[in-house]
């Protein structure tokens, strides 16, 4: 939710968009600035894609079970490529293949190894808050952005029977780059999937680029870009990274400290490097924080396939455990996050007041927790190895209700010109949540507190009027 801010200066540099304020600078970039990033795209990648191809071919048209016939199902299934250890072993027998891994492999200047590590607890942290914000905002409010979901909508990774696993697909791999320092660093499981991300992309762009070049009404280039674009590209770390800092924690009543804003973009530049995105975008957080807004204003334009899209992660993730929330709950949440007006365009419904409430008695839970054990650096560490270990095991190792091992970002969501998303429909469930009785408790102990706040502060005001007023009339 935001809020109105009674001391905004309003000019002709004022700006508003989708429920923010902000104030345009020289650092910001107008649509025309930004177009030619539409046509840019990590070509190193995608020419190490096609040499791997050759070294070890991929199955006949890559196809899925979905798409093959009975027969063909029963049979064994082939072996999954690794690709990153392909590029590895490789690397020294082939020019393309050698320059790609020199680039992941090299370390930039800027990196200051002590700020990366702190930057990845950050994340930690504010964990609550922060796989909230992804979720709702940064995802489901990403779906606003009409040109990117024409690319989701053709790989068939966004329908209801698969979102919430690739969500978690790509949950794990902020786990991974946020896991351990060893994690992030050449060789490390977070730059091993780095890199396997960057060739899943390729792999997507260089598919969706063969069906247009077929039939070139399936996907249009003048319209929509190259797929998986630079800017789109720069899009996504935006929204692992600057949407929290100013968009996501701020509407849950969390503000980070300037150090903690340096050390978590320093984290996710280098992710950038390792990605295949331009990393000069994440070099000071006034550079971060003015893309991120040119980008509502230029990209956020919600469609038709948007509101598909967006509703098909509230309809994957209702009743489901662990948390097993309603969907009025999950719109609430979203609404929360996004505002009324971008919600509204996503085609997202109207939840009851109540449901509000809970999203405020949510906010309330983590702005305790989260102060809290910052300002106690022992409950500060013990939170940080705490939740390392505990969202691992529920998004990746659970095999209930989480992915169950971990995913080597393998091409599944192949685009085909029979592949498309359609809304899902709404599945009722007799599962209570206990995150919405945990905020409904929170929301009840916070306007006990705030009651008994006021009511003191009350007593206290009217005793020093009474003493002014008999002092006064003495």
């Amino acid at each position: 939710m935001s809020w109105p801010n009674p001391f905004l200066r309003k000019d002709e540099n004022s700006r508003h968009v989708w429920g923010f304020d902000f104030q345009w600078t020289p650092q910001h970039m107008t649509p025309a600035e930004m177009h030619p990033l539409k046509y840019s795209y990590d070509v190193s990648g995608e020419e190490c894609l096609v040499r791997l191809n050759r070294i070890s071919p991929p199955g006949p048209d890559q196809q899925l079970p979905r798409n093959r016939s009975r027969t063909q199902a029963d049979a064994k299934p082939p072996v999954k490529r690794n690709l990153y250890a392909l590029l590895r072993d490789h690397a020294p027998e082939d020019e393309a293949l050698g320059r790609l891994w020199d680039e992941v492999n090299t370390i930039p200047d800027w990196v200051d190894w002590n700020q990366i590590a702190r930057g990845q607890d950050v994340f930690y942290r504010y964990g609550g808050v922060a796989l909230t914000a992804l979720a709702y905002q940064s995802l489901l409010g990403g779906m606003g952005a009409a040109r990117v979901t024409e690319v989701l909508a053709r790989t068939g990774g966004f329908s209801t029977k698969v979102a919430k696993a690739r969500m978690y697909e790509t949950t794990q791999h902020i786990l991974q780059v946020t896991s351990s320092l060893d994690s992030i660093k050449p060789g490390g499981a977070g730059h091993a999937s780095s890199i396997r991300v960057r060739l899943l992309h390729a792999a997507v762009r260089r598919r969706i680029m063969k069906l247009a070049k077929e039939r070139p009404e399936y996907y249009s280039v003048e319209e929509f870009g190259i797929p998986i674009n630079d800017l789109d590209s720069i899009g996504t770390i935006i929204t692992f990274s600057a949407t929290l800092i100013w968009l996501g924690f701020p509407r849950q009543g969390i503000w980070m400290r300037q150090q903690e804003i340096k050390d978590y973009l320093a984290l996710w530049r280098l992710v950038a490097h390792y990605i295949g995105t331009p990393p000069e975008y994440f070099e000071t957080p006034e550079r971060a924080k003015s893309m991120m807004e040119s980008l509502l204003i230029s990209e956020i334009r919600p469609s038709e396939t948007s509101k598909v899209l967006a509703n098909n992660i509230i309809l994957s993730l209702q009743r489901q455990p662990p948390a097993y929330a309603s969907k009025d709950f999950l719109i609430a949440s979203a609404r929360w996050l996004n505002g009324d007006e971008l919600a509204d365009a996503l085609g997202l419904g109207r939840p009851s007041l109540y449901y509000k409430a809970l999203v405020a008695g949510q906010c309330i839970f983590f702005v305790f927790i989260c102060y809290t054990y910052r300002s106690i650096p022992y409950l500060d560490r013990r939170k940080l190895k705490a939740l390392r270990s505990m969202f691992y095991q529920v998004i990746v190792e659970n095999k209930a209700h989480g992915l169950g091992e971990e995913t080597n970002f393998d091409f599944k969501y192949i685009p085909n010109f029979d592949t498309t998303t359609s809304m899902g429909e709404y599945v009722s469930g007799l599962k209570e949540s206990g995150v919405e009785r945990r905020n409904l408790s929170a929301l009840c102990m916070g306007s006990a507190v705030m009651g008994i706040v006021l009511y003191f502060c009350l007593m206290t005001t009217f005793k020093v009027f009474g003493r002014l007023a008999a002092w006064w009339f003495t």
